[in-house]
């Protein structure tokens, strides 16, 4: 794996941890300004940071518990743009989870990458 391919998996355990700890300024840095994307729980688009803070709100506001964390992370790069898919798991409550996957690509500006676009789906 390269340095480049590391990093990126460490922005996605960022975006887990800055999730679970409830840091949505922190969260919504990671992501363009013209972020768009599609969500497991609502048809239509997300674009823009303001809708994807109301998405993140939405989750939050589901369990003062919640928690989400991803598995088995793959990254392809491709010149300024890397693109990382994932299964995912979010735990409501001990006995409330649910299943995904999910990916996310990333365009590089300078020295930082953030997400572009996002599509999750729950399993089925």
């Amino acid at each position: 794996m390269t340095a480049v391919e590391r990093g990126i998996l460490r922005l996605e355990r960022q975006q887990a941890a800055d999730f679970n700890r409830r840091d949505l300024k922190a969260l919504l840095e990671q992501f363009e300004p013209s972020f768009v994307g599609f969500s497991s729980t609502c048809h239509t688009r997300i674009a823009g940071r303001a809708a994807l803070k109301r998405t993140f709100e939405h989750y939050l506001d589901q369990s003062p518990r919640v928690r989400y964390r991803i598995a088995e992370p793959r990254v392809q790069l491709f010149d300024g743009t890397a693109v990382v898919s994932f299964y995912w798991v979010v735990e409501l409550s001990p006995k409330h989870r649910v299943e995904g996957r999910g990916s996310h690509v990333f365009v590089k500006h300078g020295d930082r990458w953030r997400i572009a676009h996002e599509h999750f789906s729950r399993s089925h």
